[in-house]
């Protein structure tokens, strides 16, 4: 099972997706890429992913336009700009979904009240993609 997670800048929601997808099942080929990368993953959202076990931070944002060409079971966005943008692939692509989350990195205050917004984003993407893979990929 072949999957693509995309979202705009690939650092924070799909970088957070694939590591879920990827400890759900080692055997799922998991990419995750950005319709406009960021120059790096998001360091917060590193940082939850660890406390939640997981280690995205050897994870580099990538530009969409270098999957176009490839077959896809799943191909899958997470934020507004990136289903409004989504290129045409010419590779085959068996299923589009949409699983929107907010963008955490938008989230102002405190230390504590920015973490809290990550939290609950990387929670919301643990259980929406959780429930995706026990429904529909295993």
């Amino acid at each position: 099972m072949k999957i693509l997670i995309l979202c705009t800048g690939n650092s924070c929601r799909s970088q957070m997706a694939e590591g879920f997808l990827e400890s759900f099942d080692p055997r799922l080929e998991v990419f995750s890429a950005g319709t406009n990368p960021a120059p790096r993953a998001n360091p917060i959202a590193i940082a939850v992913m660890k406390e939640a076990g997981i280690d995205i931070s050897h994870n580099q944002p990538k530009n969409v336009d270098q999957f176009l060409a490839d077959a896809f079971d799943y191909v899958i966005t997470v934020c507004g700009g990136a289903r409004e943008n989504c290129p045409a692939f010419t590779g085959k692509v068996k299923n589009r979904l949409h699983i929107g989350f907010d963008d955490p990195a938008e989230a102002r205050g405190t230390t504590e009240e920015v973490l809290k917004v990550y939290r609950r984003v990387r929670d919301e993407i643990r259980e929406k993609f959780g429930k995706l893979y026990e429904e529909k990929i295993r």
